[in-house]
C-alpha cells in the first residue's frame, strides 16, 4: 500500500502531541457504519484517515457496526461493508458491534438513574420536541423530570420487560434544559422498539439511541481518538459527558473533520437508499452510485480511491470537491496498467474493394505504449471492417481530416484507405463505404512516400466480438437544483447510454472487473454483474481526457 504519512494533518498532529504528552502510549482508532446502507465515497474517507493514522503510528483500527436501531439494519449491510473495507485495502485488528455491549450499556443507564443523572419520561416524541426549546430560548422541563431514583428505576425495568408500548415511555438523560447546546437538553438515551434485532435476536425490546451508545462503545474498545465528521461537533459535550457519567474507566477523546462532498453527487444514505427502492438506479452497485460497490462495478480501484481522498486532505472546514478530481486519479492509476484495446461503439461498415475477399492478416499493436513491458497483441485485419459512423462524413466541414469522399486516413495499426464510394439506404442513412487500400502503407513497415492528418480506429468485422457498451454521465445534476424541487427532480434522464457495438477478438477472454483502455473512448470496466462470455458488457469508467488539472 501506498506510504499515507506522506502529508501531515491536524489529527496527526494532535496525535503526535497526546503520544510526546504521555496522554496516551499507543494509539487506538475505530470505523464505525451503521448497518443500514452500502458505504459511499465519503465513508472512504473515513475509513482512510481511521486506518491510515493508525498505521502510522503502528496502532490499532477496529471495524465496529453500530448496530442500535434494528429497524433499519440487516445482515446484507454488515457484509457488503467488511467487503468494501477489505477491497479498499484495509484490515481491521478487531470486529465488533454495538449489539455486543447491549447488556453493559443497561447496566451504566441504570448506573445513571441511580446518580439521579437519568429519568423515565412519559412525553409523547411531539410534545418532546415542543418542549425542547429553540437556539434562542430554552426548553421546558418535562412534568416527570423530578419522578424518584426508585420509580425510574421500576419504569426502566418494566420497559426492558415489555410492559409498554412503542412510543410510551423513553429514558432520557437529565441535564440542563437551559443549556445553549441543544444536544444537553435532556437527550434520548434509550427507546422502545419491539424490532428484532439481526444479533440479538428478541432479546431486546429497548434499544440505546446512538449517541448514548456511542461514547461507551469507545471506552470499552479503549479507543483513544475517535474521530468523525464535523455534524458531531455539537454532540461531543454530551459524549464527553456520558464518559465521565457513566463513570468509564477508559476516556476516548472525540476529534471532528470536514466530510467529503462532491460536485454532482448525493451521498445522504435516505437519498440513496430512495434511488433503489425506486428503481431509478440497477441496485446499490449501479455505476452510477457513489458506493464503494458501485464505483468496484463501475472500474474504480482501491488505488485510486485511497490516493484521491488522501488528496482532498483533513481540514476543519466544509467545501466542495470537484467530481473531476475523483476521474484524475482513476486516469493515473489506469494509464500504466489498462491493456489498450479497439472497440467501435456505433458501428459503419466499411469495405475494402481491392483487399483479397478471402485473405485475413494478423497485424503486431502494442498492448500499452506507455508501459512497454507489457507486451504487443496480435489483431486481425481482412476485407470488411467497422469504423466509428463520427469518422465518416459525406459533407465534411473544413480541417475535419477524418474518413470523406476522396479524402485518405491511416486505419490504426494497420493501413491508409481512401473513400471512393459509399451506400445509403430508403431514408438517407449512410450505411456502408467502399474504400481502397495502399499495401505500401502497412504501418511499422517505415512507409515514408506519404502523410494523412487523420488516424482512425477499427475492427475487423468478421472476427470483431459484439458488445454492450455503458455511458455514465452524473446521476444527479447540482446545476438542476432550483428552489422547491424535490430530490428526484434533480435526476439526469440521460445520465446512462447504452449502445451496442464491436471489440477486438482477444477480448473473448476478458472477465469481470477486467480493465481496458478503449482507443479514443476512454477506460472501460467489464461488467461483473451483467457481462457473459456470450454477451460481453463493459461500463466506460472514465474519459481518457479533461481540462481538469491538480
Amino acid at each position: 500500500m501506498e506510504n499515507p504519512s506522506a502529508s501531515s494533518h491536524f489529527i496527526k498532529n494532535i496525535v503526535i502531541e497526546d503520544l510526546k504528552s504521555g496522554r496516551v502510549d499507543h494509539v487506538v482508532t475505530r470505523f464505525p457504519p451503521e448497518p443500514n446502507g452500502y458505504l459511499h465515497i465519503g465513508h472512504a474517507k473515513s475509513i482512510s484517515i481511521n486506518f491510515d493514522v493508525a498505521d502510522e503510528f503502528k496502532g490499532r483500527t477496529y471495524l465496529r457496526f453500530d448496530d442500535t436501531n434494528p429497524l433499519k439494519e440487516d445482515v446484507e449491510f454488515v457484509e457488503s461493508i467488511k467487503e468494501d473495507v477489505r477491497w479498499l485495502g484495509y484490515e481491521w485488528d478487531g470486529l465488533f458491534f454495538a449489539s455486543d455491549y447491549f447488556d453493559e450499556m443497561y447496566d451504566r443507564a441504570v448506573l445513571l438513574i441511580k446518580k439521579g443523572k437519568a429519568y423515565v419520561d412519559d412525553q409523547s416524541a411531539e410534545e418532546i420536541r415542543l418542549t425542547r426549546g429553540t437556539l434562542t430560548e430554552p426548553g421546558k422541563n418535562s412534568p416527570h423530570r423530578d419522578r424518584t431514583v426508585e420509580e425510574n428505576l421500576d419504569l426502566f425495568e418494566r420497559m426492558r420487560k415489555g410492559e409498554f408500548k412503542e412510543g410510551d415511555k423513553i429514558l432520557r438523560a437529565k441535564i440542563d434544559m437551559g443549556s445553549p447546546n441543544m444536544n444537553l437538553r435532556d437527550p434520548a438515551l434509550y427507546r422502545i422498539s419491539y424490532a428484532t434485532h439481526h444479533n440479538t435476536g428478541d432479546k431486546w425490546c429497548i434499544y440505546p439511541m446512538y449517541a448514548f451508545a456511542h461514547p461507551i462503545e469507545d471506552a470499552i474498545e479503549g479507543v483513544t481518538h475517535s474521530i468523525c465528521t464535523l455534524e458531531f461537533e455539537d454532540q461531543r459535550p454530551f459524549y464527553d459527558w456520558v464518559v465521565a457519567e457513566c463513570e468509564m474507566p477508559h476516556q476516548p477523546r472525540q476529534y471532528e473533520f470536514a466530510r467529503l462532498n462532491l460536485t454532482n453527487t448525493v451521498m445522504s444514505k435516505r437519498f440513496l437508499k430512495q434511488l433503489v427502492e425506486e428503481n431509478v438506479v440497477d441496485g446499490w452497485d449501479d455505476p452510477r452510485m457513489p458506493t464503494i460497490s458501485g464505483m468496484r462495478r463501475k472500474g474504480y480501484t482501491p488505488e485510486s480511491i485511497r490516493n484521491f481522498v488522501r488528496e482532498t486532505g483533513v481540514t476543519k472546514a466544509n467545501s466542495v470537491v470537484d467530481e473531476r478530481m475523483l476521474e484524475h486519479f482513476i486516469r493515473e492509476d489506469l494509464k500504466l496498467k489498462a491493456p489498450r484495446t479497439m472497440a467501435v461503439l456505433r458501428p459503419l461498415k466499411v469495405v475494402i474493394t481491392n483487399y483479397p475477399e478471402d485473405q485475413v492478416e494478423m497485424l503486431d499493436a502494442e498492448i500499452n505504449p506507455e508501459n512497454p513491458e507489457m507486451g504487443a497483441r496480435q489483431i486481425p485485419f481482412s476485407r470488411e471492417i467497422y469504423i466509428e459512423q463520427d469518422d465518416f462524413m459525406e459533407n465534411p466541414p473544413s480541417k475535419y481530416f477524418r474518413l470523406f469522399p476522396g479524402n485518405e486516413v491511416r486505419l490504426k495499426n494497420a493501413y491508409f484507405i481512401k473513400c471512393n464510394d459509399f451506400i445509403k439506404d430508403a431514408d438517407g442513412n449512410i450505411t456502408e463505404i467502399h474504400c481502397t487500400y495502399d499495401p505500401e502503407t502497412k504501418s511499422g513497415t517505415g512507409f515514408t512516400g506519404r502523410k494523412v492528418k487523420g488516424t482512425i480506429h477499427w475492427v475487423d468485422a468478421r472476427h470483431a466480438l459484439p458488445a454492450e457498451c455503458r455511458l455514465y454521465e452524473p446521476l444527479i445534476m447540482d446545476d438542476a437544483e432550483e428552489e422547491g424541487d424535490s430530490f428526484l427532480d434533480r435526476i439526469n434522464p440521460n445520465s446512462l447510454e447504452t449502445l451496442h457495438g464491436f471489440v477486438e477478438p482477444n477480448m473473448k477472454e476478458a472477465s469481470g472487473n477486467d480493465k481496458f483502455q478503449f482507443f479514443r473512448h476512454g477506460y472501460f470496466n467489464v461488467d461483473p454483474k451483467h457481462s457473459t462470455a456470450d454477451h460481453l458488457v463493459y461500463n466506460r469508467v472514465v474519459s481518457l481526457k479533461s481540462s481538469f488539472v491538480i
